[in-house]
C-alpha cells in the first residue's frame, strides 16, 4: 500500500507538473481563460490529491511503524520465554543427569554387593555340602556304633546267661 501511494504520488506531481508545464506553455500562446480557469481547477485538484495522499502514507506508515514496534516486542517476550524455557529445561536436564549418576553408583555398588553375595553363597553351599558329607558319615558311624553295641549287647546277655548257668554249677 505504501508503494501503491508512493506511486500515485509520484504520478500525480508528475501529471501536476506537465499540466503546469502545458498551462504555462499555452498561456504563452494565448490560452483562452476558461480553459486557463479549468486547468487552475484541475491543478487544485490534483494538488488536493496529492496532500491526501500524502497524508494517507504518513497515517499508513505510523500505522506500520507501529505495527513494527508491537510485533518486534512481542517478538522480544516470545523469545524471552523461550529462552527461559530453554534455561529451565537445561536445570532440569543437569538435575535428571546428576540422579542418573547416582543411581549408577547405587547400581554399581548394588552390583558389587550381588557379587560378594554370590561368593558367600557359594562358599556356604560349598561348606553345606562338606556337613552333608561330614553328617552322612556321623550317621553312618552312629549306626555302624549302634550295630556293635547291639552286637555287645547281645553278646553281654549272652556272657550273662553263660554265667547265670556256670555260676550255680560251680557252686
Amino acid at each position: 500500500q505504501l508503494f501503491e501511494a508512493k506511486t500515485s504520488l509520484s504520478l500525480a506531481q508528475a501529471q501536476h507538473a506537465l499540466q503546469l508545464q502545458q498551462a504555462k506553455a499555452q498561456m504563452n500562446n494565448m490560452v483562452p481563460n476558461k480553459q486557463f480557469e479549468q486547468l487552475q481547477t484541475s491543478l487544485r485538484e490534483e494538488q488536493c490529491k496529492a496532500q491526501q495522499l500524502q497524508v494517507n502514507l504518513h497515517q499508513q506508515v505510523e500505522q506500520s511503524c507501529r505495527q513494527l514496534v508491537r510485533t518486534q516486542e512481542e517478538h522480544k517476550h516470545l523469545l524471552q520465554a523461550a529462552l527461559e524455557q530453554a534455561e529451565g529445561l537445561e536445570r532440569n536436564l543437569r538435575n535428571a543427569e546428576a540422579v542418573l549418576a547416582e543411581r549408577a553408583v547405587h547400581l554399581k555398588d548394588a552390583q558389587v554387593q550381588l557379587s560378594r553375595n554370590k561368593l558367600l553363597i557359594e562358599d556356604l553351599r560349598e561348606e553345606n555340602r562338606r556337613c552333608a558329607m561330614a553328617l552322612q558319615a556321623a550317621e553312618l558311624k552312629q549306626k555302624s556304633t549302634q550295630k556293635k553295641n547291639q552286637l555287645l549287647e547281645e553278646q553281654a546277655s549272652a556272657l550273662k546267661q553263660l554265667i547265670g548257668k556256670i555260676m550255680p554249677a560251680s557252686l
